[in-house]
Parts: C-alpha cells; sequence; structure tokens
C-alpha cells in the first residue's frame, strides 16, 4: 500500500506539470497574438493610408442619376430618421453604403460618410447639444429609431460606432458609451 505522503507527491507532481504544459500553451498563444496583433495593425494603416489618398482625389465629374438627390452639404449633419424612412443608396450623396471611412482630420466634413455613419454623428451631435455625455450603443439603436435585437445594437451600431472611434470621428471614454472626438465636434 502507497503512503499518504507518497499518493500526495503524485497528485502534486501532476498538477505541477499541468501548470507547465499550460504555461507553454499560453506562451505559445501569446506569441501567436502578437504576431496576429502585428499584422492586424499593418492592415489598419494601410487602409487608413489608403483612404487618405483617395480623399484627396478629385470628385469624378459623372451627370446625377435619374431620381437621384444631391450631395448631402459638407457642414451639414442629417438628423435622425425612422427605419421606415432610410435613404436608399442611390440619394446616400458623395458616399455609398459599404464605403470607407476615412481618418478624420481638420477641414474633413461628416458629408464624405456613408448615411448610416452620418446618422450615428447626428444623433451624437444633438445629444451633446441637449447636455446629454456618452450615449450607449443601445440609446443610439433606439434613437437611429432601430429595433433593439443583438444584430441592431451589435452588428448595426456598435460595429459602426467602433469604426469612427477607431478613426478619429468619435470618443469612447467607457467601454459602449460614445461621443463626438473632439475635432469633429468643433467642426460640427
Amino acid at each position: 500500500m502507497a503512503s499518504v505522503v507518497g499518493l500526495l507527491e503524485a497528485r502534486e507532481l501532476a498538477a505541477r506539470e499541468r501548470v507547465e504544459g499550460l504555461r507553454e500553451a499560453a506562451d505559445r498563444i501569446l506569441a501567436e497574438l502578437a504576431a496576429a496583433e502585428t499584422d492586424w495593425q499593418g492592415w489598419v494603416i494601410a487602409r487608413q493610408r489608403v483612404g487618405e489618398v483617395l480623399t484627396d482625389l478629385p470628385e469624378p465629374e459623372c451627370p446625377p442619376r435619374a431620381g437621384a438627390a444631391g450631395p448631402v452639404p459638407a457642414g451639414e449633419l442629417p438628423a435622425p430618421v425612422a427605419a421606415s424612412q432610410v435613404v436608399s443608396p442611390s440619394s446616400a450623396g458623395p458616399a455609398r453604403r459599404g464605403s470607407i471611412v476615412p481618418v478624420w482630420r481638420p477641414g474633413l466634413k461628416s458629408g464624405v460618410l456613408a448615411v448610416e455613419y452620418q446618422r450615428i454623428l447626428a444623433l451624437l451631435a444633438e445629444g451633446s447639444s441637449r447636455g446629454q455625455g456618452v450615449m450607449s450603443c443601445q440609446e443610439l439603436a433606439a434613437g437611429l429609431g432601430l429595433e433593439l435585437t443583438s444584430a441592431n445594437v451589435e452588428g448595426r451600431v456598435r460595429s459602426r460606432a467602433k469604426r469612427l472611434a477607431d478613426r478619429g470621428w468619435l470618443a469612447e471614454p467607457a467601454p459602449g458609451g460614445f461621443t463626438l472626438a473632439s475635432g469633429p465636434a468643433a467642426d460640427s
């Protein structure tokens, strides 16, 4: 029969080996994570640079399409509208649905953004004019007239707000809470 001390030592050895194995796996995953983050940051920088180059290009002179509204004036933010009144992509103005969100810089107006992004900025501008500071994604979704489902809150609002924050249009002072960044707020 094995002694109690021998059994404890065997269990301690097994636990130590498991900890060492997990540490090795964690080190390997952390190294892989660092490499993936470096790769990701490279793509972010590339996209930002392409966005900067594309915003510096002159607008092509195209005749307006039949039934299309004119572009959104560069200094105006559209008022929030209900989901039933969403503007079609053909009348969206200078930016189209799914277009690149450029990095904000002085002189760049919200008119370069797709309508969905302009609506988020307009809602935050309206909120800040009423003294409301930070707005959550659920408040933004409700203000945009969207049903409060995770597809709308996470997929449509949070992802767009995060993209705007990554590019300097919004600030995220608290996780999931957004407000206009100081630059775009001064230009609005």
